[in-house]
């Protein structure tokens, strides 16, 4: 078990260092840090599934995991949610209209099963992201579930720069929604 510790911690090290490194903090006029903004450009809009779907295999293929592969219907899932939750100005795993996350599955017309679903509200890049939902006993469990196949992932980012990220993970093949836990 540590062993597969060690090896996602290392490629967490790896990936972070992929990144362009920060610029130095901005300070605002309290003297205090202002949040890093980074801007999601529409190069950058083509990118990111690939790359967060890239990381996403190679920290699975470490825990020895199954790769999952992007999905259409589950990234249209996510990013309902995304526009949602900054509507609603709160990360949480419900929609405006109360609707869950196997609702918004059901919705977009995904056949498999719900698997999880992971949120964030930040400033940080994908991989930022990425590496701290890795931090976290639940999100890291969706992340790595060995019963994924299919994986959505998507944002919306405010003008402020705020991003709200959402990634869905399930199941192909039909078999219904399963009732499983959010991140």
């Amino acid at each position: 078990m540590l062993r597969p510790l060690i090896l996602l911690v290392s490629l967490l090290a790896t990936l972070a260092a992929c990144a362009a490194p920060p610029p130095p903090p901005q300070l605002g006029p309290d003297g205090k840090p202002l949040p890093r903004v980074y801007r999601i450009t529409a190069a950058d809009e083509r990118r990111i599934p690939f790359e967060v779907l890239d990381s996403v295999n190679a920290l699975r293929a470490a825990a020895g995991a199954p790769p999952v592969a992007l999905d259409e219907a589950l990234t249209a899932a996510a990013a309902t949610h995304s526009r949602d939750m900054s509507v609603q100005n709160r990360p949480w795993h419900f929609g405006s209209d109360g609707s869950s996350p196997i609702d918004r599955v059901r919705r977009v017309g995904y056949d498999g099963q719900f698997r999880g679903e992971t949120i964030s509200e930040t400033y940080e890049t994908e991989v930022e992201t990425l590496a701290a939902w890795m931090q976290e006993a639940p999100t890291r469990e969706i992340i790595l579930d060995p019963q994924a196949d299919e994986m959505g992932i998507s944002w919306y980012q405010e003008p402020s720069g705020r991003i709200w990220w959402t990634m869905v993970f399930g199941k192909s093949g039909g078999g219904g929604a399963a009732d499983t836990p959010q991140g």
